[in-house]
């Protein structure tokens, strides 16, 4: 088995029977001595600079980061797999690349979501009931990642099947850093939680009903859905009926920016500035009856319109035409995602805990009677896209309140966990039936714990201006960048 390095760089070769871990042919070993933990923290555009001259290795950013994650991850349980010795050998095949010069995230530590295959690594969609089935090769985006310079620390971990808002299992509770009595949220919680402790800059993940979104919201961190076929997928049996997407969380616009080109296959650039002030609708109507945003999250919102006006952006309120239907169609979508995903990997459904089994026998029911429906997304997606006729983008909440508990989600109904995941995060959904791109962003501060988030989203092809609306609130309205406990930045009197 082999996993291709990059340009420029030679493949990674594994050995035989020993794919549990992916571990590479021996190579020179570790340096001696600590690491150098002032390489923690640094932003994954700084970092890639700074290798591509030479100033500082692959090699040394990669064990400080591994160090880092050795000394936190015991509290924070982002991790499934830590690749270690593969790392480390990646991070020394960057450092010999003849083209290192060239690879827009040399020597950058990142982490992959268990969703998606990296070569030598089991790929269990968060599932205990799939072991040891190591991939032979890697998802495409984890290729793109690696051509790009990148180097996969490890494999963070996710809800059973990514269904669910919270992150845990029987093994492990992930926890979200700002505060550990809560959840990361899900389904790319884990990967959520590595960047908000500073364990890795940049982080894969994938968004099917808010995925990426909420784990964003949660641990004050920005992120970017893409737009249908945007960035490849192959996430799964069929993305969930083509609701899903890969994508990346960061803690600046610019390292998300950068991330997103890689994953998008396009040249990393400075997202340009749009020629004329924007026109933005905001609602705060949540598409839940009986549901809405807390005074933080308002409040949040607020502060987001005052600085769009101040900046000379209109504001306008428009309510987005979400109507019961489309729920029920990303409902559905989302109930035949359990049933088909297990199928795709093999996995006994008498294996799934009992709420991933009630919910891939409601999938197996939905699509029995049909109720899987084509043109009632493209519909919904048309009704969407001609909402941006007169508005460029628009503005939301992501969640209602703090993220939910971290607690053994697991062990609760398939009800309880539904009713917990529809209370808290209404907002996302409608947005992956229409296939349409959106941006989360920190908004403003809550008196404790993570900041309340919101939510842009926009037309087809509007990443580029959502990254650019991103980046301009990140300069009037910047956040911190680190949950503070873990924050690798911070004087050592606050350290790990």
């Amino acid at each position: 088995m082999d996993a291709s390095g990059g340009p420029g760089l030679p493949p990674i070769v594994l050995r035989a029977g020993d794919g549990s871990t992916g571990r590479p042919v021996p190579w020179a070993g570790e340096p001696d001595g600590p690491s150098d933990p002032s390489l923690v923290g640094l932003p994954a555009a700084e970092i890639a600079a700074r290798v591509r001259t030479g100033e500082i290795t692959a090699v040394d950013v990669v064990r400080a980061h591994l160090d880092h994650i050795e000394a936190v991850d015991a509290r924070v349980g982002a991790f499934r797999v830590v690749r270690r010795e593969a790392a480390l050998a990646e991070a020394a095949a960057v450092d010999a690349s003849l083209t290192r010069f060239a690879l827009p995230l040399a020597g950058v530590p990142v982490a992959i979501k268990d969703n998606v295959a990296v070569a030598g690594e089991t790929c269990t969609d968060g599932s205990p009931a799939r072991r040891n089935r190591p991939e032979r090769r890697d998802h495409e985006v984890v290729t793109r990642l690696r051509k790009a310079g990148a180097v996969v620390v490890g494999i963070t971990r996710a809800p059973e099947l990514c269904l669910y808002a919270a992150t845990d299992g029987p093994d492990a509770v992930s926890r979200n850093p700002w505060d550990t009595a809560l959840s990361p949220a899900g389904s790319s919680g884990g990967s959520a939680a590595a960047v908000s402790a500073g364990m890795v800059p940049i982080a894969h993940g994938n968004d099917g009903m808010g995925s990426l979104r909420l784990p964003a919201a949660a641990c004050g961190l920005v992120t970017l859905k893409p737009g249908r076929g945007v960035v490849p997928g192959g996430i799964g049996a069929d993305d969930w009926s083509g609701m899903a997407v890969n994508g990346a969380l960061a803690t600046t616009v610019a390292d998300l920016a950068l991330a997103h080109a890689v994953l998008a296959g396009e040249t990393p650039a400075v997202p340009e500035a749009p020629e004329r002030p924007l026109r933005i609708a905001v609602s705060t109507r949540s598409p839940v009856p009986g549901v809405g945003a807390d005074a933080a999250t308002r409040a949040a919102v607020d502060a987001v319109v005052a600085e769009l006006e101040a900046a000379g952006h209109t504001v306008l309120r428009r309510n987005p035409p979400i109507t019961p239907g489309a729920a029920a169609g990303a409902l559905v979508r989302w109930m035949a995602g359990a049933e088909d995903d297990a199928a795709f990997l093999g996995i006994d459904r008498s294996e799934l805990q009992p709420r991933s089994r009630t919910h891939a026998r409601l999938g197996r029911l939905v699509r029995r009677l049909g109720l899987l429906r084509p043109r009632t997304q493209e519909r919904f997606r048309a009704r969407m896209v001609e909402f941006f006729d007169d508005v460029d983008l628009l503005l939301t909440p992501v969640t209602t309140g703090p993220p939910l508990p971290a607690r053994l989600w697991h062990e609760r109904s398939f009800l309880a966990n539904i009713a917990a995941n529809a209370r808290w995060a209404p907002w996302t959904a409608a947005w992956n039936l229409a296939g349409l791109p959106a941006a989360v962003l920190p908004g403003a501060g809550r008196p404790a714990g993570p900041p309340a988030a919101v939510q842009f989203v926009g037309p087809p092809g509007a990443e580029g201006r959502l990254l650019w609306l991103a980046g301009e609130l990140e300069r009037r309205l910047p956040w911190r960048r680190y949950a503070p406990v873990f924050d690798p930045t911070a004087p050592a009197t606050t350290g790990t």
